[in-house]
């Protein structure tokens, strides 16, 4: 991914999966992508640090037992050829850059296999490192994909150097995910859904700030995210909140996946949005 690397091993049964495993790497391979699209070296190494280490726990899997991925950032790279040669040898399998709707198409399978009533309509949303997926599905039936070229770690760069946040910019980078989404926004509301679901890293960082911290008694709400917004420009910087639920991983890339998301409730009339441990990984 943009923002983790994650490995994920686990056991189909009865076209079940059941995790038995699971590894995660803060690589931040976005922060890496320079003005000119190139990936540069630093966020290279750190990613083939990471593969190495993944190989270690698949040494004894067979080729066929074994899906690699990578996204946004791998998509954009004009040397991801060139990076993606040596993390195929750090990591022993090949590696597909899969296309942002083929992302989305996953994300929402893996949510769907948590989910206690599939038979409702689910709207899904992903925030990632680099992109952000949204789906409209029922059942394990995707009903619209679309997959929008924002991110935690590309918005939290762009709009927050060096970690700094006040109003103005955090409202720029709102406004800009604004504008975003008013592509894919009408389709969305017409094709209409029953409840909406945050899944992968951003999402679980916010709603454990909320739930943890009195912002909100389960799950995203609208009200929560703006208690944490206050929070977060009363703070200055993400690192200097002073809340439960704070991880030191999450710090950096929370004021754009904050600002995201905050905009993703004002452009989809959202009040509240439940969260899945499901995601591209499951």
């Amino acid at each position: 991914g943009s923002n983790s690397f994650r490995l994920q091993v686990g056991r189909i049964v009865a076209n079940q999966i059941y995790p038995l495993d699971g590894l995660k790497e803060s690589v931040r391979l976005a922060a890496g992508l320079m003005p000119d699209k190139h990936l540069d070296a630093a966020a290279q190494r750190r990613g083939v640090e990471a593969l190495s280490r993944f190989a270690e726990r698949l040494r004894d899997f067979d080729q066929g037992a074994v899906r690699a991925v990578a996204t946004n950032t791998l998509r954009v790279a004009k040397n991801a050829e060139q990076f993606l040669e040596k993390a195929e040898t750090a990591l022993g399998f090949p590696i597909e850059v899969i296309a942002g709707r083929e992302e989305a198409r996953l994300i929402y399978l893996g949510v769907a296999h948590t989910l206690a009533n599939p038979q409702t309509r689910q709207l899904v949303v992903d925030i990632g490192g680099g992109s952000t997926e949204f789906i409209i599905g029922q059942n394990v039936n995707p009903i619209r994909l679309e997959s929008l070229y924002m991110g935690c770690v590309s918005f939290s760069l762009r709009f927050f150097p060096g970690g700094r946040v006040d109003k103005r910019s955090f409202r720029e980078a709102e406004l800009a995910a604004r504008r975003e989404l008013q592509t894919i926004v009408h389709a969305f509301r017409e094709t209409g859904w029953d409840q909406a679901i945050g899944s992968s890293g951003t999402a679980k960082a916010i709603v454990d700030l909320m739930e943890q911290n009195g912002f909100s008694d389960h799950g995203l709400t609208r009200e929560g995210l703006e208690k944490l917004r206050n929070e977060l420009l009363r703070a200055g910087e993400a690192s200097r909140m002073k809340l439960q639920g704070l991880r030191v991983d999450r710090t950096p890339v929370l004021p754009g996946g904050l600002a995201i998301m905050s905009a993703i409730f004002k452009e989809f009339g959202l009040e509240r949005m439940a969260f899945s441990e499901g995601a591209l990984r499951l």
